[in-house]
């Protein structure tokens, strides 16, 4: 009985060619209209950096 391993980080030239191939295949089934979305956006700056860093020093020490 033979058993063939490879260590880790071994070349494997037949994975490598597999890889080469599927990432040279481009995939143009999708739809090229972009969607348009319309609307506002909000958003809270809240505390200061300085806050922040004191909740996140407390948050730590605990």
């Amino acid at each position: 009985m033979v058993v063939v391993t490879m260590s880790m980080g071994a070349y494997d030239e037949d994975e490598h060619e597999r890889r080469e191939q599927k990432t040279s295949e481009v995939d143009a089934d999708f739809d090229g209209a972009r969607s348009e979305y319309r609307g506002t956006v909000e958003y809270d700056s809240g505390d200061s950096a300085e806050e922040l860093l004191d909740a996140f020093e407390q948050i730590k020490s605990e």
